[in-house]
């Protein structure tokens, strides 16, 4: 069976398609299992602690604000800063950087999956009644035009979530600057 000229260019541009795909998949797996690695190990490192004192850690938030700059693992280069307060935690973007929202993995794992997540249990807290609706997780993305300028998480509540915040931030706008390029 012969092919045509255009048959085997789209064949090649879903190969390429595909094996994209499947590298920013592969990228997502390793940063996944580098982080569950790390859990794990600082879990193991941890001596057995009681249920009752877990409960006072887990709203244990920071008393004071700090700053933490972001920076890209490949080149060391500053991608923005975060600023932490007892209540909010601000990203604010590098100016030179040029991304938008809608550039993967933003939208797809940072706010959905990162952010939602930690919205769905805020959610069922809330169910529970162990939560009030104003306290819950809030997500805001401040942007000059079409380009991220600001990310504003207000309500994260718990000290695990501003590392949380900080880190994934940091690998999806490292990815996405890659994808730009």
């Amino acid at each position: 069976m012969q092919f045509s000229e255009d048959n085997i260019k789209d064949v090649l541009e879903v190969k390429e398609r595909l094996t994209s795909e499947i590298q920013k998949h592969k990228e997502e797996i390793e940063f996944l299992e580098k982080n569950l690695t790390i859990i794990n190990s600082i879990l193991k490192q941890q001596s057995f602690t009681k249920a009752s004192s877990l409960k006072e850690t887990k709203t244990e938030t920071p008393k004071d604000d700090y700053s933490v700059p972001l920076k890209r693992s490949t080149d060391g280069s500053l991608i923005g800063n975060a600023h932490i307060t007892p209540s909010q935690v601000s990203i604010v973007l590098d100016n030179t950087l040029n991304l938008k929202e809608d550039m993967h993995p933003f939208k797809s794992f940072f706010l959905e999956r990162i952010i939602g997540e930690m919205k769905k249990k805020d959610v069922a807290e809330l169910e529970r009644g162990a939560l009030t609706e104003d306290a819950m997780i809030n997500c805001l993305v401040n942007k000059d035009g079409v380009l991220l300028r600001e990310i504003i998480i207000k309500n994260y509540r718990q000290k695990e979530r501003v590392n949380e915040i900080i880190s994934t931030a940091t690998w999806s706008l490292s990815k996405m600057i890659e994808n730009s390029k």
